[in-house]
């Protein structure tokens, strides 16, 4: 009994994490329908908020107020796409991530 129930708390709070981390169940048009076209403090709203927080002062992962002193755009791009850290990669792709990597790069 005892294991039935931790293994439930286990799902549960990797299923939290995942959520925590932009991750969904949608599908990906769903996805394109809310993400691309969007500015790009729209799509970091929506994918990157919940851990790096709405004013960018980080929660889970780090503070991104100042990103753009210690990273370019390209670099930027290269932690978006690869992930770095507890961070999964390919969160955002193609033309989002590519927004919100210049979007940061221009937080000084």
């Amino acid at each position: 009994m005892r294991k039935k129930i931790l293994v439930s708390l286990m799902g549960a709070a990797l299923a939290l994490t995942m959520a925590a981390c932009g991750k969904s169940e949608e599908t990906p048009s769903e996805t394109n329908q809310t993400a691309n076209g969007g500015t790009a403090e729209k799509i970091f709203q929506q994918s990157c908020s919940s851990c790096h927080g709405s004013d960018l002062a980080g929660r889970v992962g780090p503070s991104l107020q100042h990103v753009g002193q210690k990273y370019s755009q390209d670099e930027i791009s290269g932690i978006i796409s690869k992930g770095r850290g507890s961070m999964p990669g390919g969160l955002l792709q193609g033309e989002d991530a590519e927004k919100v990597a210049s979007w940061l790069a221009e937080k000084k």
